[in-house]
C-alpha cells in the first residue's frame, strides 16, 4: 500500500495530511512546510501538493488523472479562479454520488463560490465577495429577515441599503442586505436546484442557510473539515495511488 502525504498552504499556514492508501492516518497544520512536516513525522513514497500546477479550466472534473498536484479551477467567462483547497472540498462531497447535479455554494478565505457540479465534473461558477463584506461591516448573524427580502428585491440599492444599516448600527440588516444581494444575483445556480453548502467557518455557513430556507430552497451544509478525508481517498484513488 502506498504511503503518501497531500499537503499546501492554508492561509498563512501550512497543513498536511499522512495517507496510507486511502486511509487518513494523521494531519498537522505549522507555520511553514518544514515544520508542518516534521509535526506529522510520517514517512512517505510520494508527496502531493495541494494547489500547484496550473488550474483546470472550467468544465473540468473534479479530481485530475494524472500530475503529482491538485491545482485549483479557473474560468474565463466571467473570469474566476478556485483554490485547490475548495476544489478538494467538492471532491469529498462528490465522493459517493457519482451521478449528482446541483449547485455547491463553497463559502471561504471571505468567497463565495456557486460552482455547479454534474457527473463528477464543475460545470461553472460564480463567485461573491459578500462573505468579506459582511465582515468588514461587521456583520451579524443570523442575517436579518427584513434586510435580506429588501435586497432580493432591489438589489440595486445595496449601498443605500448598507449606509442605512451602518448609520442605524444595525449590524444584522448589513448581513442580511449583503447575503440577499448575493442570492438575487446567484439566483441561476440556486433557483430549482439542489443546493449544497461548504464552509470551514460554521456562523456564515449558518447565515447562508437561513436566508436559502426563507426562499425555501432545499439544501443540505457540511463543515469542510469533515469532507477532506473523502476528499484525498478519491484524489489519490485517481492519480491511480492505491487500487
Amino acid at each position: 500500500m502506498t504511503r503518501w502525504i497531500a499537503l499546501g498552504p492554508t492561509g498563512k499556514t501550512v497543513t498536511a495530511y499522512a495517507m496510507d492508501g486511502g486511509t487518513l492516518i494523521n494531519s498537522a497544520t505549522a507555520e511553514d512546510e518544514k515544520s508542518a512536516l516534521a509535526a506529522l513525522d510520517f514517512e512517505a513514497n510520494q508527496a502531493i501538493r495541494i494547489g500547484d500546477g496550473t488550474p483546470a479550466k472550467l468544465p473540468a472534473k473534479l479530481t485530475p488523472e494524472d500530475g503529482q498536484s491538485l491545482p485549483g479551477f479557473e474560468q474565463a467567462s466571467p473570469p474566476d479562479i478556485i483554490g485547490a483547497w475548495i476544489r478538494l472540498w467538492c471532491t469529498g462531497f462528490a465522493a459517493d454520488k457519482p451521478n449528482w447535479d446541483g449547485v455547491i455554494c463553497a463559502i471561504s478565505s471571505g468567497i463565495s463560490h456557486w460552482i455547479h457540479i454534474s457527473a463528477n465534473e464543475a460545470v461553472s461558477c460564480q463567485s461573491f465577495l459578500s462573505p468579506g463584506l459582511i465582515d468588514a461591516f461587521g456583520g451579524a448573524f443570523p442575517p436579518d429577515a427584513g434586510a435580506l427580502f429588501d435586497s432580493l428585491s432591489r438589489p440595486e440599492r445595496l449601498a443605500s441599503h448598507l449606509r442605512q444599516a451602518q448609520v442605524s448600527a444595525r449590524t444584522a440588516a448589513a448581513t442580511g442586505h449583503l447575503i440577499g444581494a448575493e442570492l438575487m444575483a446567484a439566483r441561476p445556480y440556486w433557483l430549482g436546484q439542489s443546493v449544497v453548502l461548504i464552509s470551514d467557518e460554521e456562523e456564515i455557513a449558518e447565515g447562508y442557510a437561513t436566508a436559502l430556507e426563507m426562499q425555501s430552497v432545499p439544501h443540505s451544509t457540511y463543515q469542510a473539515q469533515d469532507l477532506i478525508p473523502a476528499g484525498l481517498t478519491a484524489l489519490g484513488k485517481s492519480l491511480e495511488l492505491f487500487e
